[in-house]
């Protein structure tokens, strides 16, 4: 074993302890957390380790390094998820490789992405980006629409060709009512994504929580967690 899929395979397997942990001590099964690896900043050659050692979700947050990558990961059994704030210019390149996007948080993104994935005959999954630091009908700091706005953009998504409603997504703020307050952000993405089954059955994907605070997410009810730094390591500093 090489002494990076080694390094890989041990922090895969802490990361798996504390999803675990997580889970038991919220009452939780197991299965009802997935990981996504971010592989952000990470060769191809990461991703080919990570999927020999069982990861089946990966994610990407800038399409400049997800479209190389995911082109020479094609032949392995991964789920691509995108989770950067996405411009309507990189919307096709996205679409081509990406099998959900998490970011979804204007109706114009939502647009060019029914008709990029009309286009290339896809069936693409869609969250809504979720700004709990945005005021009414604002935007947050890092992406994503204000609660205000949930139910409009799912409505869109639903009824878009190409394009299906999976559920919420959002990243703790780094201002506002939350800041330092995890679990209670992710608690209220998870009453915001009990709403959103109210009227969207399916959409029952709440992605929530980091390397940092992974455990909250899963308190709080998060179904999917996404962790970059606890399995890849310290990324190096982008050029």
């Amino acid at each position: 074993m090489t002494d990076r899929r080694a390094e890989l395979a041990a922090n895969l397997a802490k990361v798996e302890e504390r999803i675990a942990s997580a889970c038991a001590a919220a009452g939780r099964k197991r299965e009802e957390v997935t990981l996504i690896v971010v592989t952000k900043t990470y060769p191809a050659e990461d991703v080919r380790v990570l999927s020999e050692l069982g990861v089946r979700h990966v994610a990407e947050n800038r399409d400049q390094d997800a479209a190389p990558k995911a082109a020479e990961s094609a032949d392995l059994p991964l789920t691509w998820h995108f989770v950067g704030q996405l411009q309507t210019n990189k919307v096709r390149s996205v679409v081509g490789y990406a099998d959900v996007v998490q970011s979804v948080d204007r109706p114009k993104l939502v647009s060019a992405l029914s008709a990029a994935a009309v286009r290339a005959d896809r069936e693409l999954g869609c969250l809504i980006q979720v700004a709990l630091d945005a005021d009414e009908g604002g935007r947050g700091e890092r992406g994503g629409v204000s609660p205000d706005g949930i139910e409009e953009l799912a409505g869109l998504v639903a009824n878009a060709p190409g394009l299906r409603i999976d559920g919420l997504m959002t990243v703790a703020p780094l201002t506002g009512q939350f800041v330092d307050r995890q679990q209670a952000a992710f608690e209220r993405l998870v009453e915001f994504s009990t709403l959103l089954r109210a009227a969207h059955p399916a959409a029952n994907m709440v992605s929530a929580g980091m390397s940092s605070d992974l455990e909250q997410a899963v308190a709080a009810g998060a179904t999917h967690v996404r962790v970059g730094t606890a399995v890849l390591g310290v990324r190096p500093r982008l050029r």
